[in-house]
Order: structure tokens, then C-alpha cells, then sequence
């Protein structure tokens, strides 16, 4: 009898593939004898590579060497070989729903994902809003996994040990935490306008933040052209900001050091995903989208989140929408204290 070999497939934005991360750990753990195969993009490596014996990765590059229809087939024709028993579509768009129809038509045994559009579209009406909390992308990849024939509790904490990252393999400045210091994240921005807490605003936040703890460092995520403005910028006026992008050479380092962060301050992008992944607190800030949407960190509290009440939020899933008002008065109206008092709260709920 062949060894079951199941095929996930997500190829979308950073934060997606990373929601996927508590599931195929639990997924991996809890069915030992059966082998996981991770189809993504190059970018999601880090994520899985030493995730479970059990797991691998495989590179899936669209653009140049399977793109288009003639590339998908042979993207196909290379799975194949794999002898995969089981393919779990977690992306469901055109790209993934073309290899699903050929695994179909292949006989292979195909779930694919519910992205519960109605419920989607409910919450995001202009005029019938039905602000009511959605499925979460872990549930519906927990939905695909039980389908299959398995069943999974999500059991996970950190892609680390409880001590974290090893922070030897950063560069000096970083390897050592003084027991005195806080160390602080700041990713302020997002793909989208929607989802950027202005950059003007988030500065005073870090200025409150340095003022109330003197010892903290403040370690600023993102790369980018407007991140290397800012970033650059801040640095120079305020020498316990870190840019790390300049500092950091990989993923996987900046996830050793979001590891033995303190906090991490986040937008709802990738950077609020990938300290969730190292069981760091993060408060997030959310403008045009919603927590209710279903992609909330994983292990985060919506206790943690900063947002305001209006009657047009959320206008957008995904925050790519142009402000209904014109003046994303749902990020521009957050004041910076209240940000900062989030940080304070989750300091102090630290403290020994």
C-alpha cells in the first residue's frame, strides 16, 4: 500500500501561507505517518522546512518557469511523480484550480477551500453591513484537512523552542537581550493605504514609547522604499531604533528576533502573522479591514487590537478598496496614546 502523501497548495500573499503554519504543524503531529508536501511560493521556506520530519517544501515559481497554462501543465506533470494520495487546495483561485482540475480528472482525492464569500460580502456591505465574525482562515483549512479523511486539534505555540530563536545567528548588536530592556517591534506598514497607520502618527507612537521606557529598544520591521525612508529617518533622530532591514539578512533571522520581542506592533499584514508564529503578543491595528474577516493572528486577542467604530468599517476583505469617505479616517482618527496604552497593557501583563 502506497504511504498517504498529501499535497497542500497555497501560493497567495505572505500572511495566508503563514496562517497555514499552526495547521500543517498539527496536521504533521497528530497523523506522523503520512508525508506533507507544502506547494508554495520561494518566500514561504522558512516556514516549513524544519517545521515536522514529516513536512516538505516545494517551490512553485508562476511567473518564469510554470507560468501560464503550458507551465501549469508541467508544474502538473512534475507533481505526478510525487505520488501524491491526497491534494488539499488551500488557495482556490485560477492557478490552483487548474492543477485541482487535473487531479480530478487524475482520480486523486481533491478538497479545496470555502472562502465564504456571502459571509464576506455581509460584512463589508456599504449599506446592509451584518458585522458578523466569519470563519477564520485556520477553520477553513481544518474544514479542506477533514474532508480529506483527517481530522485535526490544532495544537501549536511557537515554530521555536520555548526559550525562542537562537540569537547567535544574529548580528552582534542583536544576540544579546539585557534583562532590563524591552524590545520592542514596530511594522507600520501594509500592502494597502487602508491598512497604514500614517507614518507622521506612528512616529509619535514611537517617540511615547521611548519616552515611557528609556531602556527599550524599538526594532522596525518592513523593507521597502518607503520603510527605507522612514526607517532611516527615525533611526537617525532616535538611537534605540533598529532598522532591520538593514541589519538582518533573511526571513528566518527576523523571525529569531521577533522571537524575543516583548511586543510587536502590527498592522494587519504579514508582520502580525509571522510574530504570531513565534508566540509573541502582537497589538495590531486595523483601519479598513476587521478582525471579524477571520484573519487575526493566530493565538492573538482581539483584546490587543486597536480600532475604531465606524459605520462604514470594514469596507474591504483585504484593505485594496479606495476609502468610501476619501480620508481613511478609520487609520487617521486612531490616536497614537491609544496604541501605546495597548503596549503598556501587554507589558505589564508580562511582567514577573
Amino acid at each position: 500500500m502506497r504511504k498517504e502523501h498529501i499535497l497542500v497548495i497555497r501560493f497567495s500573499a505572505m500572511g495566508d501561507v503563514a496562517m497555514m503554519v499552526p495547521v500543517v504543524y498539527s496536521l504533521a503531529h497528530q497523523y506522523p505517518d503520512i508525508r506533507i508536501t507544502v506547494l508554495s511560493r520561494a518566500f514561504a521556506r522558512p516556514f516549513f522546512e524544519d517545521l515536522a520530519p514529516n513536512v516538505g517544501f516545494m517551490v512553485a515559481d508562476l511567473k518564469n518557469e510554470y507560468r501560464g497554462i503550458k507551465g501549469l501543465n508541467a508544474l502538473y506533470r512534475r507533481l505526478t511523480a510525487k505520488q501524491f494520495t491526497a491534494i488539499a487546495d488551500l488557495h482556490s483561485v485560477l492557478r490552483s484550480g487548474y492543477l485541482r482540475m487535473r487531479f480530478n480528472l487524475g482520480r486523486y482525492r481533491v478538497e479545496h477551500i470555502d472562502k465564504h464569500r456571502k459571509g464576506r460580502r455581509q460584512i463589508t456591505s456599504a449599506s446592509h453591513k451584518e458585522l458578523v465574525q466569519q470563519p477564520t482562515s485556520f477553520q477553513n483549512y481544518l474544514e479542506v484537512f477533514a474532508k480529506l479523511g483527517y481530522p485535526v486539534d490544532i495544537k501549536f505555540k511557537s515554530i521555536f523552542p520555548d526559550e525562542g530563536g537562537n540569537l547567535n545567528m544574529l548580528p552582534a548588536g542583536m544576540c544579546v537581550k539585557k534583562s532590563y530592556e524591552q524590545w520592542i517591534g514596530v511594522a507600520p506598514f501594509a500592502a494597502h493605504e487602508g491598512k497604514t497607520y500614517p507614518p507622521r502618527l506612528m512616529h509619535q507612537v514611537i517617540e511615547q514609547l521611548i519616552n515611557k521606557y528609556p531602556k527599550a529598544r524599538i526594532f522596525l520591521f518592513g523593507r521597502g522604499e518607503q520603510e527605507t525612508q522612514y526607517f532611516t529617518e527615525w533611526s537617525q533622530q532616535h538611537s534605540a531604533c533598529v532598522n532591520v532591514g538593514e541589519q538582518l539578512e533573511s526571513m528566518h533571522q527576523e523571525l529569531i528576533l521577533m522571537s524575543h520581542l516583548d511586543v510587536m506592533i502590527s498592522m494587519d499584514s504579514s508582520n502580525m502573522h509571522m510574530a504570531s508564529l513565534t508566540n509573541t503578543p502582537v497589538v495590531s491595528v486595523w483601519g479598513a479591514t476587521h478582525p471579524y474577516a477571520g484573519f487575526m493572528g493566530w493565538g492573538q486577542s482581539e483584546e490587543n487590537a486597536v480600532q475604531i467604530p465606524l459605520d462604514c468599517r470594514p469596507c474591504s476583505i483585504f484593505g485594496q478598496k479606495p476609502c468610501l469617505r476619501g480620508d481613511y479616517a478609520c487609520m487617521r482618527n486612531i490616536a497614537p496614546e491609544a496604541i501605546v496604552e495597548k503596549v503598556e497593557k501587554v507589558l505589564k501583563r508580562a511582567e514577573p
